[in-house]
């Protein structure tokens, strides 16, 4: 279990770190952009629609992070977190693994406020103080749990497919609502993509140790990994381009762990223990980091700056793919 948290630890800093260095570079190219067009006359952003002005910018995004030297080591951080945290979920569970990745807001903590010389505020180490007294919590109740089993495959299918019929349903939901409403019925889609993709990584990861490439290659698991990744990243970007920000930051990050608890639990055939102690820390442990989390992502110290495209907080920590 030592092994297995570890693990889980070393992913959620790598995300972070990936995270703090891109969102570095995006805001500098942020502030390069913004002054091209200054220089150059081009229409200013306050003549502009908006969809016109996000589309010019995510193009002229795109073309310039790429040559960031700082931006590609990001990339390549995020690249490692990702493996790390298929090994966690090959030698450990689910239910396990993906509660302890709420700990990438910890590492940004830190990580950003020495990229913008600010220090915390007392908020900001109280709701740190928050989620790690929570993520003990959690590792106390169930560090004598079998949390983790045979996967049952029928099952992921079925949790999968729900899955998809409730993101369908929030999409609906989500329509003509105001930005603080769609943002979190988006990501709880987004939250509920990366918990099966969490799911599907464990079965990849199982496929190529024990059977091989070739196999792995042959097998349905790594494809649908691929497409609940892809759906939970465009979700998750929808969610941030909506405007609200916290909101999709805190709902995606409890959303996440909570439904891999789940999934672990039906479909891993996890046995918590039940009895009301651990029960009832298991409850203080999910309100502390959910408390923690919902501070940390109304934090002006972790949030981009205004006009700053989103990446720290609204990217990398939340979608723990590359």
């Amino acid at each position: 279990m030592l092994l297995v948290v570890g693990l889980g630890f070393a992913a959620a800093f790598l995300f972070a770190l990936a995270g703090s260095l891109q969102q570095h570079e995006a805001n500098k190219a942020n502030r390069a952009i913004q002054h091209r067009r200054h220089q150059t006359g081009l229409q200013r952003p306050d003549e502009a629609g908006t969809d016109f002005r996000r589309r010019a910018f995510l193009l002229a995004l795109a073309r310039q992070l790429p040559r960031s030297q700082l931006w590609r080591l990001g990339w390549a951080i995020n690249l490692g977190g990702f493996l790390v945290q298929g090994a966690a979920l090959y030698l450990g569970s689910v239910a396990l693994v993906q509660p302890l990745l709420v700990t990438q807001l910890i590492f940004a903590l830190p990580l950003t406020t020495w990229w913008a010389r600010r220090w915390p505020s007392r908020r900001d180490w109280l709701c740190g103080a928050a989620i790690c007294g929570g993520v003990t919590l959690f590792l106390v109740a169930h560090g004598g749990s079998q949390l983790g089993g045979e996967a049952d495959r029928d099952r992921i299918v079925l949790a999968g497919v729900s899955a998809a019929g409730v993101i369908a349903v929030l999409l609906r939901m989500s329509a003509k609502r105001s930005p603080l409403v769609q943002a979190a019925l988006i990501s709880v889609g987004a939250g509920l993509c990366f918990a099966i993709s969490a799911a599907l990584m464990k079965l990849t990861a199982e496929d190529l140790v024990e059977h091989g490439v070739a196999a792995t290659a042959a097998d349905w698991p790594g494809y649908a990994l691929a497409a609940s990744t892809v759906t939970g990243v465009v979700l998750g970007q929808w969610a941030f381009a909506t405007g609200s920000l916290p909101t999709a930051v805190a709902t995606m990050t409890i959303t996440n762990p909570v439904a891999s608890y789940l999934i672990g639990v039906l479909a891993f055939h996890a046995v918590p223990e039940a009895s009301p102690p651990r029960l009832a820390a298991a409850a203080a442990a999910g309100a502390l980091i959910s408390v923690g989390v919902v501070g940390l992502a109304h934090s002006s110290i972790v949030q981009p700056p205004a006009g700053a495209p989103p990446t720290v907080l609204a990217d990398q920590p939340h979608r723990q793919e590359p």
